[in-house]
């Protein structure tokens, strides 16, 4: 089986169906037998987001803030941004084993299985939506993520840095607190459903972060660097210096990073 262009076809495809059957097809696959990739083989580099026609793509400030979270559709659009997020993050675990074929076969197992977590977490967020009356490209996304991909494509530390123990990480900062602003109208349906699924995600999250933080530390190791070049790598894509309203401690700690990588990204304290 060749791995690579049946991951090809399901990064590509919008489908999330296919998406689905071709990552469980992979996950099978690497978890049974070792995977030889081709001497000539070169991943594309991707002109475009796989959801590119089926939503349509803004700047992220052109996105319009969620605050009212008391009509179906003031609901969609928080559910909308959570579930694009998420079909991002299908790709981009997708990405990692596609893009960077020389990484064992524990690698490539634990990003088929981050990619199946994705799909699963989207597919509930699908049919929350589905129950407002709504559907994924009903509201218009931003290509964060995708671009975040592109510009790390040449160097898997850069992107275990940036993708899991960045963005992902800073997810684990942002879930609790939108949870707690949800967390006064759990008596609404549909709120006490997304409040669910949120705390689902939330927790499978930490395992993903962590699992992006074990093979930054063993590229790391094996590159001849010290941890502390996260910071370095952060300061280069301009992201060391992003405001956080706060910081996820205990999450973080279980997800690998030390308190001193902690403070510095600006929790006060860390025990």
């Amino acid at each position: 089986m060749n791995i690579y262009t049946v991951i090809e076809t399901a990064i590509i495809s919008d489908d999330i169906l296919i998406k689905e059957k071709l990552t469980a097809q992979c996950l099978a696959y690497c978890s049974q037998n070792e995977v030889s990739v081709e001497e000539d083989f070169v991943p594309v580099i991707f002109s475009q987001p796989s959801y590119a026609n089926k939503c349509t793509i803004v700047a992220p400030k052109e996105l319009r803030t969620r605050k009212d979270f008391d009509t179906s559709e003031g609901l969609a659009t928080l559910v909308h941004s959570i579930a694009h997020i998420e079909f991002s993050a299908i790709d981009l675990a997708l990405d990692a084993v596609y893009r960077y074929p020389h990484m064992s076969r524990e690698y490539k197992v634990d990003w088929l299985e981050v990619a199946s977590d994705e799909i699963r977490h989207f597919k509930m967020l699908d049919a929350l939506l589905d129950e407002l009356g709504f559907s994924y490209g009903d509201f218009p996304v931003h290509c964060g993520l995708f671009d975040a991909a592109n510009n790390t494509a040449a160097n898997i530390l850069d992107r275990m840095a940036i993708v899991p123990r960045y963005f992902e990480a800073s997810g684990l900062d942002v879930s609790p607190q939108i949870i707690k602003k949800l967390d006064n109208k759990r008596k609404i349906p549909a709120i006490a459903k997304l409040i669910e699924t949120l705390n689902i995600i939330y927790e499978e999250e930490i395992d993903h972060v962590l699992k992006g933080d074990k093979w930054f530390k063993t590229l790391c190791e094996k590159e001849g660097k010290d941890v502390s070049v996260y910071f370095e790598i952060l300061e280069r894509y301009g992201l060391l210096s992003k405001h956080r309203p706060h910081v996820n401690v205990e999450a973080r700690k279980e997800a690998g990073f030390s308190c001193a990588e902690i403070k510095k990204l600006g929790a006060k304290v860390c025990e």
